[in-house]
């Protein structure tokens, strides 16, 4: 769902178009005062904005620049709000009723106030209600439009990403220290190739070995010549600024249980384990390993055919007739698990439909759920584990992915902002007065 966020009514309002004014001067407010492209802009337009900018101004006891500066300001903005919205026409976009109900209520909360004392206020300003809507309604298509075109003109590297969260890393890791264990495979500086090539070829099966879970400590004890072999390669606590360089310079992720290597020095070749790490942010999710059944509904198989179905397959599968992965790989629609047996392997829970991210949230673990629908269809789900993962070196880049975005966003916007107003047929048709 799309949110637009207003960091105050008075910049709501300084785009206001809506007309305030006593009937007979309703001929001179009517006037086109510029064309923009195929749109146009009023009289009324330019007085309604510059009274809300006195108004707003007066409120916040703020001194506004002269005249002749102030309508040029106002001129601009409702050239490109035009220019914005024409944009968003082209587009197909629109704003409906509801949508626009929850921003004139989030406008309202940020005021401290209800709908009702927010209409009371401008109503006391001398502003429509209608006309406010409306206006708001104006912004978000702007806004709405210019996201979409110019997130496509920007474009962020990789190496980017990875540089910047970098920095990031380092400066949330002044008072990070590490829990670290080391084993060593030693080796010459001078040795032959033949011996170089066996001692790598050592640390190469130990490395396999831990990432299929192996004890570190047990294999530091067996294989490991460091100086701390006899203490299961355990160096304790430290900062990076206390380890050896050689150490500090291959730890490059927070994550705790990260085995990193092997890598080469002086006197051989080194694997790490980051056995924990203290003084640092982290970032903890849940992942729940499940495995499901989908019965998608048809022209000839009804909503409550499809739930049938699925009680009766869930019964064989409980009462040991059939097995999940069996009926699965029978039954269900969905072909990507189907194959394996129904299985979704270990995921977050958020990346699923609603419905389906609340069965597997609160399921108890090895238990089949009773058939529920989604926008899919129906489903059993079981839930065969959950762990906690930690995400913080996700999180950094995720973090700097968002900084670089917005910065660059930013800058592409306000370049794309510069050529559409040069490629605008813009043609003032009568003086801007003071209103």
């Amino acid at each position: 769902m799309k949110k637009w966020k207003y960091s105050a009514l008075s910049v709501m309002l300084m785009g206001m178009t809506a007309t305030a004014v006593a009937a007979p001067q309703l001929q001179e407010l009517n006037q086109i005062v510029t064309t923009v492209n195929d749109g146009v802009i009023l009289q009324s337009d330019v007085n309604a904005m510059l009274k809300t900018v006195h108004l707003n101004a007066e409120a916040a006891g703020q001194q506004l620049p002269p005249n002749n500066i102030l309508r040029q300001q106002v001129m601009d903005k409702l050239i490109m709000e035009n220019l914005q919205i024409q944009q968003a026409k082209q587009l197909g976009l629109r704003i409906d009723e509801s949508q626009l109900d929850q921003a004139v209520a989030d406008v309202a909360k940020q005021r401290k106030m209800t709908v009702a004392q927010l209409r009371q206020d401008l109503a006391s300003a001398g502003i429509s209600y209608p006309m406010f809507r409306e206006q708001l309604r104006n912004d978000m298509l702007a806004s709405e439009a210019r996201t979409i075109i110019v997130r496509k003109r920007v474009n962020i590297l990789p190496q980017e990403v990875d540089n910047l969260a970098a920095q990031l890393a380092k400066q949330t890791q002044q008072n990070v220290q590490y829990n670290i264990s080391q084993i060593q495979i030693a080796v010459d500086d001078d040795a032959d190739k033949a011996t170089r090539e066996k001692a790598k070829q050592e640390a190469d099966k130990i490395y396999a070995e831990l990432k299929k879970g192996a004890n570190f400590a047990e294999l530091a004890y067996r294989y490991s010549k460091g100086p701390k072999a006899l203490k299961g390669g355990e160096w304790g606590w430290m900062s990076k600024e206390e380890m050896p360089t050689i150490f500090a310079d291959q730890i490059k992720t927070s994550s705790k249980d990260s085995v990193i290597g092997p890598f080469r020095s002086g006197v051989g070749y080194h694997i790490l384990k980051i056995n924990n790490v203290k003084g640092m942010p982290t970032v903890s999710v849940v992942e729940v390993k499940a495995r499901h059944i989908l019965i998608k509904t048809s022209v000839i198989l009804s909503d409550a055919a499809a739930k049938r179905e699925l009680e009766t397959i869930r019964q064989k599968i409980i009462s040991g007739k059939e097995s999940f992965a069996a009926a699965a790989k029978q039954y269900s629609a969905d072909p990507g698990s189907a194959v394996n047996g129904g299985q979704l392997g270990w995921q977050v829970p958020s990346i699923y439909a609603p419905a389906f991210e609340k069965e597997v949230e609160t399921l108890p673990i090895d238990k089949i759920s009773q058939p529920f629908k989604s926008q899919f269809g129906w489903h059993i789900v079981e839930v065969e584990g959950r762990r906690n993962v930690d995400r913080t070196e996700a999180a950094l880049k995720n973090r700097a992915a968002q900084i670089l975005f917005n910065r660059k966003f930013n800058e592409e916007a306000q370049t794309w902002l510069q050529d559409l107003r040069a490629g605008a047929y813009i043609e003032q048709m009568n003086k801007v007065n003071n209103g």
